[in-house]
């Protein structure tokens, strides 16, 4: 059992959850929770740690299975280490470390798809909650990739991770230095670009969406630079009543994917 803060493995999954740039040199992220850890690919999985008091529960046998089926060791820690360990005000007592699925966003483009294909581009996006509300929703509308610059929110950072409730092993994300190397290959590729703006003649509803489609949602605050959004084929507008000028980008990007999904399936 492990009794301190100072072991090894304890100080590297502290550093994991605080420092995007350790994850990205390790290429691995910590989930918190039964489900998370139930629900993380066999293959991915690296290291599982457990609190005492977890492990002496009926529900540690599922998670001491999946450890052994990975061929790790489940670590038992003690309950106050756990705690240190834990970036939720109630932890649930196990977590795990997960390695990445990384995708280029060349590959992700080119992968091969029975109809038509749908992205989703995210500029320089803050708010965790939203990034992972939008992995989440993504996941449940269809959508076969989004991709984010660097200057987004870690998209492997604990609270996104939350909020996706488990999506974030299964919606392909890339992400990109440059955006604006993006755009001009999807729209060589046929690409309908779609800009959520203010300048936009069209509602997002009033576009024919039978297509390969992407859309570009901006940061909350600022929304999407003019360069960038200068580089879509059309503006399209989310139509608003009273003094409400834009929606949470969470919120914005569940119309606009679900639209598609409607025009698509319906």
């Amino acid at each position: 059992m492990i009794t301190s803060t100072s072991n090894a493995q304890i100080k590297n999954l502290m550093w994991l959850q605080k420092k995007a740039k350790v994850r990205r040199e390790q290429q691995c992220f910590v989930v918190e929770g039964i489900k998370m850890v139930l629900e993380a690919p066999q293959e991915r999985l690296k290291a599982v740690y457990m609190s005492e008091s977890f492990s002496q529960s009926e529900s540690a046998k599922a998670v001491l299975k999946k450890a052994e089926e990975a061929h790790i060791r489940a670590e038992i820690v003690t309950d106050k280490i756990f705690r240190d360990m834990s970036d939720t005000m109630t932890p649930q007592g196990v977590m795990a470390v997960v390695a990445f699925s990384p995708w280029d966003w060349q590959d992700m483009l080119k992968a091969e798809k029975d109809g038509y294909k749908l992205y989703l581009v995210l500029e320089s996006l803050q708010d965790p909650g939203n990034l992972g509300t939008i992995l989440r929703t993504s996941e449940g509308a269809g959508v076969d990739g989004v991709i984010l610059n660097r200057t987004s929110v870690d998209p492997y950072m604990p609270k996104v991770i939350r909020s996706t409730m488990g999506s974030i092993y299964r919606m392909p994300i890339a992400v990109t230095d440059d955006l604006s190397e993006v755009i001009p290959y999807m729209k060589d590729e046929k690409f309908g670009v779609y800009a959520a703006h203010l300048k936009g003649e069209k509602n997002y509803f009033q576009q024919d969406y039978c297509r390969n489609t992407c859309f570009m949602i901006g940061n909350e605050a600022n929304g999407l630079s003019e360069s960038l959004a200068g580089m879509a084929t059309d503006y399209i507008r989310i139509p608003m009543s009273g003094q409400v000028e834009s929606l949470n980008a969470g919120v914005a990007a569940a119309l606009l994917i679900y639209e598609v999904k409607r025009q698509r399936e319906f």
